[in-house]
């Protein structure tokens, strides 16, 4: 098993960068896919980032160029996952769930047996 706690969500200007942070514990050396998803006001949650244990991330087209992802491995049971945001937009506004997996599905953490952290908020203020 293991746990997920996001940090780092709030309020930004358009145009403005963030960083998002999600503190991974446990059994990480089982779970070789990590990323980051979120949840648009009126939309399903979808996937925006990933990473496997090799280092290959994966974006979705509509932040690539703007966010990057990456993962700090700190000891045998504890990552660190980053989400960094620039040029943000009013319609980047949302919560966002790290999550983590056995394996990838198309760069993505897997849905299948997929772990959730608790969400953080980020507004984009225009």
């Amino acid at each position: 098993q293991v746990r997920l706690v996001e940090s780092g969500g709030g309020s930004v200007p358009t145009g403005g960068s963030q960083t998002l942070s999600c503190e991974v514990s446990g059994d990480t050396y089982s779970w070789h896919c990590m990323g980051w998803f979120r949840q648009i006001p009126g939309k399903e949650r979808e996937p925006i980032a990933g990473i496997d244990g090799s280092g290959r991330s994966a974006l979705a087209a509509s932040v690539k160029g703007r966010f990057t992802v990456s993962a700090i491995s700190r000891t045998n049971t504890e990552n660190s996952l980053l989400l960094q945001m620039t040029s943000l937009q009013p319609e980047d506004t949302g919560i966002y769930y790290c999550a983590a997996a056995r394996y990838c599905t198309g760069g993505y953490p897997s849905l299948t047996r997929i772990t959730w952290g608790q969400g953080t908020q980020v507004t984009v203020s225009s």
